[in-house]
């Protein structure tokens, strides 16, 4: 009897160790999970944010840009300048971040400052030329033209992303790409004669080959952003962003403020600030906010391609182009017709396409980690049970 209660306290002392021990694994599966749930919250709250700042970055910017125009402004290199100096207003913002957000390489290495400081020159000088390229396009193509060229950015990017970043092109984002491309398509239909008679045939050409160019070089521009981001740069954190965002806007404003200077644009300044029609102090607000608004878009561009990738980052880009017809409508009073409506609900069914498809891709991707996660723990047990069987043979 002795030795039955004996027994009995050997196998409960037995059995106690291995409840404690799966108390402990379902107490850590369910905090890896709590902390899954919050990390994708947090990042998709990111991407919300930085889609907002993308959007209404580029659209205010845009319709700032056709005021400049509108109104009396003529010099192209300044409209390139001010869409690229605004990046000291992000100073306070960099200092904060370094002290708050995380600074270590993925892989424990750091870049040589001469690899940095290629990256740097040589997307500073691709954004300075875009810029530049953009400006002529806003000042001899219509506002609904000018929209259906910049969409074509999104098939650049796509072509660059498929050969640079080795972006899968799957039948959804295919759809994604082609709907927000027609939805710009239908643009062009609009405010053609109306601004036929203000420019030239050769004008007109000359506006539409530079914004086809820029469209061409903003696309390379991304896909190479999100390549030295992963190979060269190799740290993912928003402090990394900030200085990408930084030092390419420095690069590509000293690129800027030469051609200003060098094409003699910049003797004409004071002539046609004293000839603006809505005056000196709408002309100077003008510049500042278009500078400003230039640079919470870079902000939001650079952010998703950190977060997700550069053709995502292009899509929202290109979901913000038929915004700007429907501001015109309000503040320039241009009419509101059929095509501009068909136009958005297509951009938005198309964004929603793309965002379905980065909802799959997560999906699948918590399920590789949900596989792994439960036969991971079966190893130990494993081993564990063979160790015993040896024990017991020994």
């Amino acid at each position: 009897m002795a030795g039955d209660q004996e027994l009995q306290v050997i196998v409960q002392q037995g059995k106690e160790p291995n409840l404690t021990v799966q108390d402990e694994r379902d107490s850590v599966s369910s905090s890896q999970t709590e902390v899954s749930h919050s990390d994708k919250y947090k990042r998709w709250l990111r991407v919300t944010i930085y889609t907002f700042l993308v959007i209404s970055g580029q659209t205010v910017a845009t319709i700032l840009g056709r005021l400049y125009y509108d109104n009396g402004g003529n010099s192209k290199w300044l409209a390139t300048v001010v869409q690229l100096v605004g990046f000291p207003v992000l100073f306070p913002y960099y200092l904060f971040s370094l002290k708050t957000h995380e600074t270590t390489p993925r892989d424990g290495k750091r870049t040589s400052p001469r690899n940095r400081v290629l990256v740097y020159v040589v997307l500073g000088l691709l954004v300075g030329a875009d810029s530049y390229l953009y400006s002529i396009g806003l000042l001899y193509l219509p506002v609904s033209t000018y929209s259906l060229i910049c969409a074509s950015q999104l098939a650049f990017n796509a072509f660059f992303s498929y050969f640079l970043n080795s972006q899968k092109l799957t039948p959804i984002i295919l759809n994604s790409l082609f709907l927000l491309t027609i939805s710009s398509v239908l643009l062009a239909f609009n405010n053609e004669e109306s601004t036929a008679t203000k420019v030239t045939k050769g004008e007109y050409v000359k506006g539409f080959i530079c914004t086809v160019a820029a469209s061409a070089g903003y696309g390379l521009a991304l896909s190479l952003q999100q390549l030295a981001f992963l190979k060269v740069l190799k740290r993912q954190t928003f402090s990394e962003v900030m200085d990408v965002i930084i030092y390419v806007s420095l690069v590509a404003s000293c690129v800027s403020m030469v051609g200003l200077f060098a094409s003699s644009e910049w003797k004409t300044l004071s002539k046609e600030m004293e000839n603006y029609k809505l005056g000196k102090v709408s002309y100077i607000m003008n510049l500042v906010w278009t500078a400003i608004t230039w640079q919470v878009f870079s902000i939001g561009g650079t952010g998703l391609i950190f977060e997700l990738s550069s053709l995502f980052s292009n899509a929202i880009s290109v979901l913000g182009l038929p915004v700007v017809p429907i501001l015109a409508v309000i503040i320039f009073h241009d009419t509101m017709n059929g095509l501009k409506v068909i136009s958005m609900i297509l951009a938005i069914w198309g964004f929603a396409s793309y965002v379905y498809q980065q909802y799959l891709d997560e999906n699948n991707l918590k399920k590789s980690h949900g596989i792994t996660t439960t036969e991971s723990p079966d190893l130990p047990e494993a081993e564990e049970s063979f160790g015993n069987q040896n024990k017991l043979k020994s």
